[in-house]
C-alpha cells in the first residue's frame, strides 16, 4: 500500500515498452501500479455509455405518442433514433484520433457535456409553444443530434480506459463492464418509455427522466475525473498506449491482414446484431406475434447477452484466449442466427423463438468486448481507440447496408391472417434467409483465415522480464510510493 493509499499490483521492471520493444536502458526502472480511481472513472463511462443509450431509444418505443405530441409523422420520429447513426459514421475517425492524440480525459468530458446538452435541450424544446413556428421538433432533434456527436465520444472509449487504467488481468473484465452498459441503456429504455409515457401528454415528463442522469453524469465526469490516465501505468502497454501517430496508425493497420480479416468479419456480426434489434417487430408480426412477445425476446435478448459478456470477460482475462473465444462465439452466434431464420417463420412457436433470441444474445454480445480487444492485440503498438473505433465503423457502415438490401428483398403479401402488423404485411422468408447466409460467410472466413500474435501482451512479457542479450545484470525490483 502506498502513501496515497493505492495498492500495488504486479510489481515489475520495466525497461520501457514503446512500440512494442523493450527499451534496453536499465537506469530507467518503472514500477506498475493500479489506482483505485480507476473503478471511479469505469462507473463514470457506465454511466455515460447507459445514458447515452436511453437518449438514442427513447422514442422507439413510444413512437406513436411521441408523433403526437411532436406533430410529426412516425417517419419523422424515426429519424431521431436514425440520425445516432447517421452522425457516428463521419465523426468516428475525429473520435479516434481525440482519445489516442488528446486523452481520455478530454474525450469523455465533451462528451459528456453533450449528451448532457442534447438531453435538455431535447426537455426544453418539449416546452415550447407547439402553436407558435412549430419548433418542439426542431429542437427535439437538435437536442437527439447533440447526443448522437456524444455516442462515437463515449462508445469508442471502453478499450482505451481498459488500457490505461486496468492490469493485463482486468482489462477484458473492464473493457466488458464499460462496453454492456450501452445494451443496458437500449433494455431500460424500452422499459422506462412505455411506463412513463403511456400517453403523448406525458413525453416532457419522459425527456426530463432521461435529463436528470445525463446532469449528474456530466457532473461527476467534470468535477471526478482528474486526469486522462493514472501516475504510473498499470502494465507496459499502458506506458506506450497510443506510441503511434494516428495517421501512421492507420498505415500499419490497412497493412495488417489479421487485423483486416478481423474488422470485415466481425464487422458483419455487428452488422447482423443491429438488423436482428431493428428489425425484429417487423419480422415477428408476420406469424401472428404480438408487440409485448416481441419486446420480450428483445429484453431477453440483451439480458442473456449481458450474462454471458460477463462470463466470458473473466475466463478471457484468466486465459488470454481471445481468438479462440471469438471463434467459438462467432461460430454459435451464427448457428443462432441461421434458427432464428428458421423459427422466426413459423407460427404457434414463441417458446422456440424466444429460447433463440436469448442464444443469439447469449453468444453474440459475449464475443464483443473480447473481439474489441482482440483488435487491440493484433495490432499494437496502434492506438486502443484506432484499432477499435475503426471495428465499431465497419459494423456501422455495414449495419446501413444490409438493413436497406433486406428490406428490398421483401416482398408483400396480400394474405396473412395471422399477421398483427397493421395494413403493410411483408414476406421476410428471403431476407432471413441472406442475412443468415452473409453471418455464416463471414464467420467461415474469419474461422479458416484469421490468425495473430498477441502483440501487447508480447511486448508486455518482455518488458516485464526485461532483456539480457546486452546486458548481463539481474532483473531488480523499485516500489515507488506517490
Amino acid at each position: 500500500m502506498d502513501a496515497g493509499g493505492e495498492t500495488t499490483s504486479d510489481i515489475r521492471t520495466v525497461y520501457g515498452a514503446v512500440s512494442g520493444k523493450p527499451n534496453l536502458d536499465p537506469t530507467r526502472l518503472l514500477c506498475f501500479k493500479v489506482y483505485k480511481r480507476r473503478w471511479f472513472v469505469l462507473l463514470v463511462l457506465c454511466l455515460l455509455n447507459c445514458s447515452n443509450a436511453t437518449i438514442w431509444l427513447t422514442f422507439a418505443p413510444v413512437a406513436d405518442q411521441s408523433g403526437q405530441y411532436l406533430a410529426v409523422s412516425l417517419e419523422d420520429i424515426n429519424w431521431l433514433s436514425l440520425v445516432f447513426m447517421v452522425v457516428a459514421i463521419p465523426l468516428s475517425f475525429g473520435t479516434t484520433w481525440m482519445l489516442d492524440t488528446l486523452g481520455l480525459r478530454i474525450t469523455l468530458i465533451l462528451g459528456s457535456w453533450l449528451n448532457m446538452l442534447g438531453a435538455l435541450l431535447r426537455f426544453l424544446g418539449t416546452l415550447l409553444p407547439p402553436a407558435r413556428f412549430k419548433l418542439q421538433f426542431p429542437a427535439v432533434m437538435l437536442g437527439q443530434t447533440l447526443g448522437a456527436l456524444a455516442q462515437p465520444l463515449i462508445i469508442f472509449a471502453p478499450t482505451k480506459l481498459a488500457a490505461l487504467w486496468f492490469p493485463d488481468s482486468q482489462r477484458a473484465t473492464a473493457n466488458m463492464i464499460a462496453s454492456m452498459s450501452n445494451p443496458l441503456g437500449i433494455l431500460l429504455a424500452n422499459i422506462i418509455s412505455p411506463v412513463i409515457a403511456k400517453t403523448s401528454a406525458q413525453i416532457p415528463k419522459l425527456l426530463l427522466a432521461y435529463a436528470v442522469p445525463a446532469c449528474i453524469t456530466c457532473l461527476l465526469a467534470t468535477v471526478g475525473i482528474r486526469s486522462g490516465k493514472p501516475p504510473t501505468p498499470p502494465s507496459a502497454g499502458a506506458e506506450s498506449s497510443g506510441s503511434e501517430p494516428f495517421i501512421q496508425g492507420l498505415k500499419l493497420l490497412l497493412r495488417n491482414k489479421a487485423y483486416l480479416i478481423l474488422l470485415l468479419c466481425f464487422g458483419c456480426g455487428i452488422a447482423v446484431f443491429t438488423c436482428f434489434s431493428t428489425l425484429l417487430d417487423q419480422i415477428l408480426c408476420v406469424k401472428g406475434y404480438s408487440n409485448d412477445f416481441a419486446g420480450l425476446c428483445g429484453a431477453l435478448f440483451i439480458v442473456f447477452g449481458i450474462v454471458g459478456a460477463g462470463a466470458v470477460g473473466v475466463y478471457v482475462d484468466k486465459t488470454k484466449k481471445f481468438t479462440e473465444v471469438t471463434k467459438i462465439g462467432l461460430g454459435l452466434s451464427t448457428l443462432s442466427c441461421i434458427a432464428f431464420s428458421v423459427v422466426s417463420l413459423m407460427p404457434h412457436q414463441k417458446v422456440a423463438v424466444a429460447a433463440v433470441c436469448s442464444l443469439f444474445g447469449f453468444f453474440g454480445f459475449s464475443i464483443y468486448p473480447v473481439a474489441m480487444e482482440l483488435s487491440v492485440e493484433s495490432s499494437y503498438p496502434v492506438g486502443e481507440a484506432t484499432s477499435a473505433g475503426l471495428i465499431f465503423v465497419s459494423g456501422q457502415v455495414q449495419s446501413v447496408v444490409y438493413i436497406i438490401l433486406l428490406q428490398a428483398l421483401t416482398k408483400p403479401i396480400t394474405e396473412s391472417p395471422l399477421s398483427t402488423c397493421g395494413d403493410a404485411v411483408l414476406s421476410w422468408k428471403v431476407s432471413m434467409m441472406v442475412m443468415a447466409g452473409l453471418s455464416s460467410f463471414f464467420t467461415c472466413c474469419f474461422l479458416v483465415f484469421f490468425q495473430t500474435r498477441y502483440r501487447r501482451l508480447e511486448a508486455e512479457e518482455q518488458a516485464a522480464h526485461g532483456t539480457r542479450e546486452n546486458n548481463d545484470t539481474t532483473t531488480s525490483y523499485q516500489i515507488v510510493e506517490n
